[in-house]
This record gives C-alpha cells, structure tokens and sequence, in this order.
C-alpha cells in the first residue's frame, strides 16, 4: 500500500509538472504577441485599383494639361508625325468633301508634330468639353477670327507662339509647317488639365458583330479600317493605301468610334467658294464603335458643348471602349457637299 501510494503520489507531480510545462511554452515572451494572434487581427489590405486616363483608360497617366492640334490629312501632307502620340483623334470634313485631323494630346506628348494647318468652325464647338484647352493651328479666315478670340481655349497658333513652330526640311509649304508640342503647352500656362469627357472603358458588351474591316465615305475621301489580330488594333486605311506614320508603322487604334452628327453649310467658305461644314457635336444620334475585332451599335448624346459625349448601348448601358488611343470619326448620316 505505502508503493502504491508513493508511485500515485508520483505520478500526479508529474502531471502537475507536466501542465505547467504546456502553460509555459504557450504564454507569450513579455512584450510579445501571439504570432496567430497578431495575423488574425491584422486586416487584409486589398490593393486600390491604378487611377486610370479619362482619354484613353490606360493606367498611371497623369492629369496633364490638354493640346489640340490641326494636322493635314491629305497627301500633300503625308506621313503625319506624331499622330501615333495622340490620346484621341478626330476626323472632321472640310471644303471640297476632304477631311483634316484635330489631334488631342494630354498623357504623353511626342517631340513633334505636324504638318500643323489651319483651324475649322467645328473645332470651336468640339473643344469646350476639355475645358479651355491649348489649340495649335495655323490661321483661320478673317471671318473667324472673333469667334476664335471668344472660344473657350488657349490660342498657340504660329502667329501667337512662333517660337514652338518650324519648317521642315524636305517638303513644301504649306505642308511643311511643323510645332514642338512642349513649347506650345510652355505658352500656354492657363491650358485645362485633362479631365472626364464621357468616355468610358472596360469589357466590351455582349452583343457585337464581328468585323474585319469597315468603311467611311465622305464626298472626297474614304477611310477603312481593318482589325489586326496581331496588332490587336484597328489599322487605318485612306483612299485605298496605308495610312502610314513619319515615325514608322501603320496608324491604327484599339478603339474607333464612327460618330453620325448632322452635317451643314457654316457661313464660312474658301477662296473657291466652297463652303466650309458645320458637324453640330451636340444633340443626340447614332454610332458604330469598333473594338476588338467587332461592330457595336451605339448611341451618342452631349447635352451642351460644355458637356463630354456620353457612349451608350441601344439599351442604355455605357458603351465601354478598349483601353488607349481612340479615333472619333465624325461622319454626317448621308454624304454632303455642303
């Protein structure tokens, strides 16, 4: 009985000192905490998404101030440099059925740009959605220069800023009239930053037509554009032949937006008596946009010049392009010599 109860004796020590053991390997050293414990009250952090361009959608691009630029777009003024740049690009018709580009440049600027033209009646109702941006261009008719001196931009023409223009060597004028686009934006400290203009960007909608290619006719000119796999863009064909670029490669863009706006006479016209088109950019009507290899059908509204131009579906949902450069081409329903 004594053995028995000794080796009982025994043995509940034993157990004692056994739970302090397992109590002290489980206490914490002082100042510590539990490495369980401090995981378990730490919050996941989930990243914030890159803030993105409202130009183009693409991330990390800062708000920069905006240049809108007056480029040649027939072929005495081929290949354009500079355009491969450009955030948007917009087609415009001008006299005689032809077209002229307004390239608009906020995210990065190239070296230079050009051939820099004159500017059109339509551009001073385009551009009060960005705001009060820079406009490079080269001239106007008398007619209009009042209603240039009372739009809402910053006038870097070759007359107001000389010192951003040159002409290159090896073409002829008036093609030959070429800009630095940061010494344009150097005489422009009040220019606009870039800001929301109603494009939106994300997955496509389910319900496109796919498409290799689509064409645009004005009376003088003709566009299409072929999707490329390989490029993933929409390259851009004129009049038949590759719309090349002086800095190398076809131009081309994820997105291209064909934009049907009533097309009429301004009170402008040239020398030939050839009447300047007036696009009316505000209103509502119908588009194609074109992205990733297929056909939306869309919808376009803009409530005031004031206002950005808002995509949408036929069912109203926003009409998201893809991510970087953007063609607006801005097309009257039915071809018309004004």
């Amino acid at each position: 009985m004594r053995v028995s109860r000794k080796i009982a004796v025994t043995l509940a020590g034993a157990a004692v000192l056994a739970q302090a053991a397992a109590c002290s390997s489980d206490e914490p050293a002082a100042g510590k905490q539990p490495q369980a414990a401090a995981e378990a009250t730490t919050p996941a952090e989930t990243p914030s998404p890159e803030p993105t361009h409202p130009f183009t959608g693409l991330p990390g691009a800062a708000r920069r101030p905006v240049l809108a630029a007056k480029i040649e777009n027939t072929s005495a003024g081929k290949p354009q440099l500079g355009l491969k740049s450009a955030d948007i690009v917009y087609v415009e018709q001008v006299e005689a059925g032809l077209t002229r580009l307004m390239a608009i440049f906020s995210s990065k600027l190239p070296p230079k740009i050009g051939p820099v033209r004159s500017a059109r009646i339509s551009d001073l109702h385009i551009l009060p959605q960005f705001g009060k941006p820079a406009l490079a261009y080269s001239g106007v008719q008398t007619k209009m220069i009042p209603k240039v001196q009372q739009a809402s931009l910053v006038d870097v023409s070759d007359s107001r800023a000389p010192g951003a223009y040159f002409r290159q060597p090896g073409r002829y004028a008036p093609y030959n009239l070429f800009a630095e686009p940061r010494k344009l934006l150097a005489e422009a400290p009040g220019a606009s930053k870039a800001k929301d203009i109603g494009f939106t960007f994300g997955d496509a909608p389910g319900d496109g037509t796919p498409r290799k290619s689509f064409s645009v006719r004005y009376p003088a000119a003709r566009f299409t554009f072929t999707w490329s796999d390989a490029a993933k863009k929409w390259l851009v064909w004129q009049d038949g032949k590759k719309d090349m670029a002086a800095e190398g490669g076809q131009l081309g863009a994820p997105t291209i937006v064909v934009q049907y706006a009533k097309t009429e006479r301004s009170e402008f016209h040239d020398l030939n008596q050839s009447y300047t088109p007036l696009v009316h950019s505000t209103g509502t009507g119908r588009a194609v946009v074109l992205r990733d290899g297929q056909a939306f059908k869309a919808r376009w509204s803009r409530e005031s010049e004031r206002d950005g131009t808002v995509f949408t579906t036929e069912n109203g949902e926003p009409m998201n392009f893809a991510p970087g450069q953007v063609w607006v081409v801005l097309a009257a329903p039915k071809p018309v010599i004004p």
